[in-house]
């Protein structure tokens, strides 16, 4: 839906010059390869309407009447002209090749870097394969603007001005003649024109539309098939690539009407030239045959632009309507706010809660004046049902999302006034699904991370006691993994993700269900690793089996947002509340 707002707030205009000249400001650090590309392409305008001046000249006064010589020279002149069109060529065509690629690398580069900067809210409400299409194949069409639409556009705008003063130069009534359809030309232009930028857009739409459906089903393909859904999500797909197939039909037919209507007053305009410039040469008007094979040639240099126009401002077309959604993401102020000027020196990890407030949505609190602090070096565990608010406790700590009011702060400093680089260098997580990289297991553990070496990664491996399953895997710790590690089990991936936090030895650790869903022997190892991360390290730990946080110092029980219960293992058994009750009703299932 929002696709097709976009859509229809922005066909009114044929061209945004606003976002024109924004494209354009991209072009300043490569000036001077612009002008160059510039200059190459207004000379080829001028080069090229000499040519039939000069045949009209060879015809009349060296081959009508005859004179070898002088048609040797004019001949050498032209063979001259054409290198010289060959040599602005070469440079034209390189230099705005080079241009776009150069500007699109800087401006993929400053979107991706805008990406890593945003809030989490951004990409909860943005799908991946918008994203994806506004990074790679809308920045695309943006090289196109320099290569192929706006130095054109321009070379043959010239271009058709200079011909048609030759053309006054030559004979004006032969002028007027060839000139008979241009109104004709411009309508069916105009028409064009407003049109195949609407058909664009639909066509941008549609893309991005078709990346974001196979994108997301390709990802939950598992998901597709346990529950027998291929035949009604192919249906979907054919809708969707159905829509596509469409908008570019409807592209196509435009082009299908423009060029032949194109082709038909141009071979219009040739039968005017010859019947009127044929009666005046065979009644002895001073029209000669030189200017009337001239004036031919005039019409084709004269209509090839005006096709050549339309064709180049399309694509000029696909680059603006590109580089619109991509600088409405650029234009995204959903940034994460880096003031925070404190940077962590020797800091010890307790941590303070103080009346905070979360709200996802306007009427969806996620977190409701919660209150808690945990002892530097001590254990913290929040448990409760799905949508209590344990998940979202870690995202506010590590400034995933920004708290609505209240405070949080970390060795009584407010976490807004420490800089985000220090405050997340000092908090490590380890998510229930762990993503890996298509690397090798040592640079998805270090992460290309020049201050860890191999081997403080394999001493860390040692001390948690992971080198062992490690060192068992095809090459060890230059084992590439595939995508997202799907060679891995869940919880081999949860003993990667283990060791990536363990070797960059922060204050404060976080686990977010680390354990969940995973076999015994290696939930076993976990507990190991668990045991020796924890030791002199602030520890909060989401529990899905309450029988790995007995040993907490202390257990927060949620219920929507709020704490209900709050103590020790021992204490809320005493209580016999909602963790009683949930204790003893796992406690009774792993009998069974």
């Amino acid at each position: 839906m929002q696709e097709k707002m976009e859509q229809k707030s922005n066909t009114g205009n044929i061209i945004d010059f606003i976002l024109l000249k924004r494209v354009m400001q991209f072009a300043v650090p490569y000036r001077f390869y612009f002008i160059v590309a510039a200059i190459s392409a207004i000379l080829l305008s001028f080069l090229g309407p000499i040519r039939p001046l000069l045949i009209n000249y060879a015809i009349d006064n060296y081959i009508i009447i005859p004179n070898q010589e002088g048609l040797l020279k004019i001949s050498i002149v032209l063979i001259f002209i054409l290198i010289l069109e060959g040599v602005f060529q070469f440079f034209y065509i390189y230099l705005s090749t080079w241009l776009g690629q150069h500007i699109i690398q800087d401006l993929r580069s400053k979107i991706f870097k805008h990406i890593l900067s945003l809030k989490m809210k951004f990409f909860d409400n943005t799908p991946i394969g918008t994203l994806v299409t506004r990074s790679i194949s809308d920045i695309e069409t943006i090289a196109d603007i320099f290569s192929q639409g706006l130095l054109v556009i321009i070379a043959e705008l010239l271009k058709l001005i200079v011909v048609v003063l030759l053309m006054f130069y030559t004979d004006w009534r032969l002028t007027l003649i060839a000139l008979l359809t241009v109104p004709l030309l411009l309508i069916s232009t105009a028409w064009f024109k407003k049109n195949i930028k609407r058909a664009f857009q639909e066509v941008r739409t549609e893309i991005s539309n078709l990346n974001t459906f196979v994108q997301e089903h390709i990802v939950g393909m598992h998901i597709v098939q346990i529950f027998n859904r291929e035949n009604a999500e192919y249906k979907k797909f054919v809708d969707v690539n159905t829509r596509h197939r469409d908008a570019n039909i409807r592209g196509i037919f435009y082009y299908a009407v423009f060029f032949p209507i194109v082709e038909v007053l141009s071979a219009m305009s040739i039968g005017f030239i010859v019947w009127y410039g044929g009666q005046g040469i065979l009644e002895g008007k001073d029209i000669t045959v030189g200017e009337l094979i001239a004036f031919i040639l005039f019409i084709h240099m004269m209509f090839r632009p005006i096709r050549q126009l339309a064709d180049r401002f399309n694509i000029l077309q696909m680059g603006i309507v590109g580089s619109e959604r991509v600088f409405k993401v650029l234009d995204t102020d959903e940034k994460i706010k880096d003031i925070g000027k404190v940077s962590f020196k020797n800091i010890k990890g307790s941590i303070v809660f103080k009346n905070v407030n979360l709200f996802y949505k306007k009427d969806e609190c996620v977190l409701k004046n919660l209150n808690f602090n945990i002892e530097s070096g001590k254990m913290l565990a929040l448990v409760g049902s799905t949508g209590a608010g344990k998940t979202s406790i870690i995202s506010v700590l590590n400034r995933f999302y920004e708290i609505d009011s209240g405070t949080i702060s970390i060795d009584n400093i407010n976490i807004n006034d420490i800089s985000i680089k220090s405050l997340r260098k000092e908090i490590a997580l380890v998510p229930q699904e762990v993503f890996l990289f298509s690397d090798t297991i040592l640079n998805n553990i270090t992460l290309y991370d020049d201050n860890i070496s191999k081997q403080q990664v394999i001493e860390a491996a040692k001390e948690i006691g992971l080198n062992d399953f490690i060192l068992s895997l095809p090459n060890g710790y230059d084992y590439i993994l595939a995508e997202r590690g799907a060679v891995l089990s869940l919880g081999q991936r949860q003993l990667i993700a283990f060791l990536r936090v363990y070797v960059r030895n922060p204050k404060i650790l976080v686990l977010d269900e680390a354990t969940a869903s995973i076999d015994t022997e290696n939930e076993r190892l976990l507990q190991a690793a668990l045991e020796k991360m924890s030791v002199n390290r602030t520890t909060i730990v989401i529990a899905h089996r309450l029988s790995t946080i007995v040993n907490a110092h202390k257990i927060l029980y949620l219920e929507n947002g709020s704490v209900i219960e709050s103590g020790t293992h021992n204490e809320l058994l005493k209580k016999k509340g909602a963790y009683f009750l949930m204790f003893n009703s796992q406690s009774a299932s792993s009998k069974f």
